[in-house]
């Protein structure tokens, strides 16, 4: 009786690959950057940059506002569009806010049988402008085929146009305590930290969320299975809108004043801040979280730049190179992927 002997070659164990999740990452490039300027600030002014409460203070408070429209382009781009308008939405939401936050007093009043209001129906305002626009981008989008882009872009322009008319180019002042005090303290930063923790529950952990992700990574595989993109993109823009104009009213409360010129450029930096926190404008991809520390970002690159005494037009410059890095970046993630 012959026995036969069976040897099965056992595969060699996967070698074990550790890799940091992508917010981790972009959190090592924020302290990164931190302890660049921690160095420069002692080389250059003999000071520390990080060490000072102040100034972390003022970091976070200037980038709040940024960080409230950032997370309403987050959705945007995640459905691989755009939104050009944000910062002319801050300007138009801060007028109309700001006129109906006047103190009963001032003689030139915008609306003078509209004076004293409880601080109520100027929030609602501001917030209504900023959703009514949002709607429109949301509507042009989706039921005109106009590119992302170019709804936007006119959005942008249209806006910028509303603001400088409703306001005659003369600011709108003399606001009261109560409506001020919205942009007062650490209130700004309250505002966005819960915008953004909702935001992220809702992206993470509800239907919609899903559908925004699904529409970004196949929108014919999104139509396919059932989603109405067209509703749901009407959907996205008017709560970017919705959250510009909550960004336009902490701003002209910050500012304790509603101006046509506010919100210049806002939408660019909001831009930055979402590409830089590793969201992809192929869409499809993106956090809340990674927006976040996109935000400080920015907010410690423009400290630190005025920290070690960088004029402002250089400031832009380098801001320009890192989006364009960050972008690079993005587009060769994606070509590995493929």
């Amino acid at each position: 009786m012959s026995t036969t002997a069976t040897t099965t070659m056992a595969s060699p164990p996967t070698p074990f690959k550790f890799k940091l999740p992508q917010e981790a990452s972009i959190f090592l490039v924020l302290l990164g950057i931190g302890l660049l300027f921690e160095g420069l600030g002692w080389y250059v002014n003999g000071q520390s940059f990080l060490f000072n409460l102040d100034r972390l203070q003022i970091i976070v408070l200037q980038m709040a506002v940024i960080g409230i429209i950032a997370i309403g382009v987050n959705l945007v781009i995640i459905t691989s569009g755009i939104d050009l308008s944000s910062g002319s939405v801050v300007a138009a939401a801060a007028v109309v806010a700001a006129s109906l936050a006047q103190v009963s007093d001032f003689p030139r009043a915008v609306f003078p049988a509209l004076t004293d209001l409880p601080i109520i129906w100027p929030v609602l305002a501001g917030a209504f402008t900023g959703l009514v626009i949002g709607l429109l981008n949301g509507s042009l989008i989706a039921y005109t085929a106009i590119p992302p882009f170019i709804a936007t872009l006119g959005t942008m322009v249209a806006a910028r146009g509303f603001a400088k008319w409703f306001t005659g180019g003369m600011p709108v002042s003399m606001l009261t305590e109560d409506f001020a005090w919205i942009g007062s303290g650490a209130n700004p930063v309250i505002i966005f930290l819960v915008l953004a923790a909702i935001f992220h529950v809702v992206l993470r952990h509800t239907r919609f969320g899903k559908f925004t992700y699904a529409i970004g990574a196949n929108r014919q595989a999104a139509i396919v299975s059932g989603i109405n993109v067209n509703r749901h993109l009407i959907w996205i823009y008017t709560i970017a809108g919705l959250l510009a104009g909550i960004a336009g009213t902490v701003t002209a409360a910050r500012a304790i004043s509603g101006q046509s010129g506010m919100g210049v450029m806002y939408e660019l930096d909001a831009i930055a801040a979402v590409v830089i926190g590793g969201t992809s404008l192929v869409g499809g991809k993106g956090r809340i979280t990674g927006t976040v520390i996109g935000v400080l970002i920015l907010g410690v690159m423009t400290s630190g730049f005025t920290f070690i005494r960088i004029d402002a037009y250089y400031q832009e410059m380098v801001k320009g190179a890192i989006i364009v890095a960050a972008v690079i970046a993005d587009q060769y993630r994606n070509k590995k992927k493929r």
